[in-house]
C-alpha cells in the first residue's frame, strides 16, 4: 500500500471518529467514512493500553499485511482501532477479526467475498 492509501493528517482522523460509523468486536473496532476519493485510505489507531512499543507496533505490522491481502471497496476512510486483547492474539485471530467486522460493515469488494465463498 502506498503512501496514498493511509490517513495520514489528525484532521482526517477526527472526521472519521466524528462522523463515521463503527462495528467492533473484541479486538478491534472500525470505523468507516465515504470519502469520495475513488481510493480506500486505512489508519490504525494503537494505545498504550495495548502494550509498550514492541507490541503496538508489532499490532499495527500485522494488521497492514491482512489489509494488504484483503481489497477494500473504494472510496472509504477507514480507522483500525486496537483494543487491549489485540496485544496476545495471533495473526490468525486478528486476521479473522478484521474479516468478520469488514464483512459486517460491507467494505470487502465482491470478487474477495465471491472467492472466499467458492474456498468455503
Amino acid at each position: 500500500m502506498g503512501r496514498e492509501e493511509y490517513l495520514t493528517k489528525p484532521e482526517q482522523y477526527a472526521l472519521v471518529y466524528s462522523k463515521g460509523s463503527s462495528w467492533a468486536n473484541s479486538l478491534l473496532v472500525v470505523k468507516a467514512l465515504p470519502n469520495g476519493l475513488a481510493l480506500s485510505r486505512c489508519g490504525f489507531s494503537v494505545s498504550k493500553r495495548v502494550g509498550k512499543a514492541v507490541i503496538r507496533n508489532r499490532v499495527k505490522r500485522l494488521l497492514r499485511e491482512i489489509l494488504r491481502l484483503r481489497p477494500i471497496k473504494p472510496g472509504w476512510d477507514v480507522i483500525f482501532i486496537a483494543r487491549p486483547a489485540a496485544a496476545t492474539a495471533n495473526y490468525a485471530n486478528l486476521e479473522k477479526s478484521v474479516e468478520g467486522l469488514l464483512s459486517r460493515a460491507q467494505l470487502l469488494t465482491r470478487e474477495y467475498e465471491e472467492a472466499c465463498l467458492k474456498v468455503n
